[in-house]
């Protein structure tokens, strides 16, 4: 059996995935562009249900990578723990657990104890669904009235306002739809969308599809001028 070579994008490629299917464009073309098939595009899109990820950004009290390299240093030449983290301004047991989950002290790298740390970030974060039940329940109950995830969230905004805990946002129950790993909303509730789609397509998609065949300034026929209806037309 032959197997395909697996498709690798940089980040910067993924950036201009997104930004292309934001736009609206389809994934064939997008897979055009960069000489793939669409289902190379689809592995990046269907992970995080067609809703493009929040950037990854640091954490303000978290370890930088210099941090983490004047570490591995320290311990390369025999300092303590308090020791360095004296010189880094930073707690010994910080420093400490730093070097105990990346392999201890004989063991620690900056780089690798770096992209570990990247790596933990990426652990799924507790769905709100799944933490407010009562919430999963009125959001179920929508769905299978055929509610969309738009009229949901703006229902839930008017109703309680000034509860925030009873609110969701439409993204997030696309998220738990398509993203059935999340465990909160039944596949079943998948049929009641209007749009039944792998994943769902972006607002500017769904603008471009509805301007499809119309003509562009048309003049209706009761808006016509008078005159127009004294016109000859040949063969009419």
């Amino acid at each position: 059996m032959k197997y395909r070579r697996r498709i690798y994008y940089s980040s910067t490629q993924r950036a201009e995935i997104w930004d292309r299917w934001q736009r609206g464009e389809s994934m064939s073309s997008i897979g055009r562009v960069f000489d793939r098939q669409s289902s190379s595009v689809f592995s990046v899109i269907s992970p995080t249900g067609g809703i493009r990820p929040a950037d990854r950004k640091r954490g303000k009290h978290a370890l930088s990578l210099a941090e983490r390299e004047e570490i591995s240093r320290g311990l390369c030449i025999k300092h303590s723990l308090r020791a360095i983290g004296r010189r880094l301004g930073r707690s010994p047991s910080t420093i400490s657990r730093e070097v105990r989950r990346n392999g201890g002290a004989s063991q620690y790298r900056a780089t690798t104890s770096e992209q570990a740390a990247w790596d933990r970030a990426l652990r799924p974060k507790v769905c709100k669904l799944a933490c407010y039940p009562s919430l999963s329940r009125a959001v179920s109950a929508k769905l299978r009235r055929k509610w969309s995830p738009e009229q949901i969230a703006g229902w839930l905004k008017r109703v309680f306002p000034e509860e925030p805990h009873k609110q969701v946002s439409h993204e997030t129950i696309y998220r738990s739809l398509y993203i059935q790993a999340r465990g909160v909303l039944k596949k079943e509730l998948f049929e009641h969308l209007r749009a039944k789609r792998t994943v769902p397509r972006s607002r500017h998609a769904s603008l471009k599809r509805k301007l499809l065949g119309q003509i562009k300034d048309a003049v209706l026929i009761s808006e016509r001028p008078a005159s127009a209806e004294d016109r000859a037309i040949p063969g009419h």
